[in-house]
This record gives C-alpha cells, structure tokens and sequence, in this order.
C-alpha cells in the first residue's frame, strides 16, 4: 500500500523524504561552530535549559576549536567508515543556538561550509528567539540555490513547562518564529521532548494536534532521559514525582497514538533520542538502538494496521475512519 507521502512505510520517513528529491541517501555531517545560547551568556539568562548537555549528543569529530573545513572532512570520512551510501552532505550547524550572531558572521561560516565539495545544503539548528527577518531574507535567497532547513528548538508546546526548563522562551514565540521560516519557503523543522517534568501524558498527546497546525516540513521527537552533570538530575533526584519517564513498552504505546494523531505530511526525523551511555542516569531500555527502535515502531504499527495520522482531522470534520493511503503497491 503507497500512503499518502508517496511510500509504504507506515510513517512519513525521513530517509525517503530524501531518497524523493535526490534519488539516493544524503547524510548530515554535524559541526560545532562555536556558538552559545542567550539563556546561557546572561542575554535572558544562565546556565541553559536545565536538561541540557551539548556534549551527550555532539560526535567527537565536532570541537570549535576546528574549522568548518576540518570538521566536514572529519565527518565524512566518519560516515564513510560507518555508511560508505552517501555521496552528497548536508553541514549540519548543531551545537547550541547557530544563527545567534551577526549575519555578517554567520555569513562567513555557512558559506564555507557550501564551499566543501559534495555539501548541497545546510540544516541549521536555532531557539525561536535567536531568529529575525535580515537574517531569514539571507536564507530565503541561499534556498534558491541549495538545501536549507532551519530547525528549532520548541520541545513543549505549553508555556509552563517551558518556563520550569528554562528555556527563555514562549510557545508563541516558536510559533512565530516557524510561521515567518515557513512563510519565506524555507524548510522548517523543530523538536519536541516526551517526559518533562510537570506534563502528564494526555498533556503530550495533545500536543500531536498543536503541531500538527504548525506550516512544519519536518520534526523530531525525543523522550527525556536524564543526563549526568544538569540542572535536571539534581531536579529528579530531588523531585522524582514530578517526572513520568517512560519504559520503553509504554514509550511505544504512546508513541504509536501520537503518530496516528499528527499531520501525515510532516516529515517524522527522529521517535527518540541517543545519548552516550555514560552520560545517562540510569539505563533504559536495554541499549536499544535507535535503528532497533524504528523497526520495532514500524513493526507495532503493522501489528495494529495504523500509520501516521490515521486520526488526524485534516478538514475540520470527523474523518477518523477514512484511511490516509492512496493506490496500491
């Protein structure tokens, strides 16, 4: 069965979403430029949002003290290593806040990066406060000629959870900031965590409806873990009731409702997060992979003959029974 997103896959896959504009894999390659946060250098406020930890999620290629160039080099000699698929990369600008300069700056640094042979585009990774039209209007114009993709940090789709996490921001100011990406034609994606402290579960299946309102071409999910050395651990090991972590059997359950309840034709990136075993507290799910995760996810989704958005509302009356699939395979 083809859905609706033009394959068979039960969700609108990242992979595929680039195997129909290019015809094959292109691999991001991740780099640290360097850049901080305005809730980390005092602008709003100190010490970051307080489940954060850069390091827990950055490769080892990826220091500030290297170039673009050589961070590029490094990284697609890595995925040669790991992949040996990709023929063309995307620089990934991941670490922290990275359009939160002057565009005179950034300039300079996006624009080596799409100097390096085989790099066809950018996805750059910002908060929705780091963001203004000069510096939309650059990319709008960058957009006509190569790949590129703001993706924002948003995590809660509710003001209350953001404010207890620190992140300096409002929901409304994503919203804005994703609304004016989107407006100027350029890909916008953002990200979102399961399990903060204060949100039930009902709270976050919500949120598949809130989301699936914003002009959004891709999205990431992660679930919380907590990580050694945060604001956040202390938090937890001070407050374990305020948190509902899930296993991974719940985890999925939830997921599966949440994926049938988002808007089929936003791009799912991620189910979960990565991090490093020696950064977690604790060790769920029994080291499962994130490549283990998605083959279980699709799997579930099978079993139960759903898919992304199954339940998703598209025209304002009650389709839940009208299937989001087209043709035959």
């Amino acid at each position: 069965m083809i859905y609706s997103w033009g394959h068979e896959r039960r969700f609108n896959a990242y992979s595929n979403y680039f195997r129909q504009i290019y015809g094959a894999r292109v691999q991001k390659v991740s780099i640290d430029a360097g850049f901080t946060c305005p809730n980390r250098d005092g602008t709003k406020a100190y010490g970051g949002c307080t489940y954060c930890n850069n390091d827990a999620f950055n490769p080892s290629y990826c220091q500030p003290s290297k170039s673009i160039t050589r961070q590029i080099e490094e990284g697609v000699e890595f995925h040669k290593r790991r992949y040996n698929e990709a023929s063309s990369y995307l620089a990934y600008f991941q670490a922290y806040s990275n359009t939160y300069a002057p565009l005179g700056d950034l300039k300079k640094l996006y624009e080596e990066a799409l100097s390096y042979e085989g790099v066809i585009g950018l996805i750059i990774g910002t908060r929705p406060d780091c963001i203004d039209d000069e510096k939309l209007d650059y990319l709008k114009e960058l957009s006509k000629k190569y790949y590129v993709a703001v993706e924002y940090g948003i995590e809660s789709c509710y003001n209350t959870t953001l404010k207890r996490i620190n992140r300096g921001h409002t929901f409304e100011e994503a919203e804005d900031a994703v609304v004016r990406t989107a407006g100027r034609g350029i890909i916008t994606g953002a990200h979102f965590i399961f399990g903060l402290p204060g949100e039930t579960r009902e709270e976050m299946l919500k949120g598949a409806d809130i989301i699936s309102e914003l002009p959004l071409t891709t999205v990431k999910f992660h679930q919380l873990q907590i990580i050694r050395g945060t604001t956040m651990e202390k938090e937890f090991e001070n407050n374990p009731a305020d948190f509902e972590l899930f296993s991974w059997e719940e985890y999925l359950d939830f997921f599966i409702k949440f994926l049938e309840r988002l808007n089929p034709a936003i791009v799912v990136e991620r189910f979960t997060g990565e991090a490093p075993p020696r950064f977690l507290k604790g060790e769920p799910w029994g080291k499962k992979r994130t490549d283990q995760i998605v083959g279980l996810v699709e799997k579930r989704l099978e079993e139960l003959d759903t898919w992304q958005g199954r339940l998703y509302d598209i025209r304002g009356t009650d389709c839940k029974s009208a299937p989001a699939k087209t043709g035959t395979s």
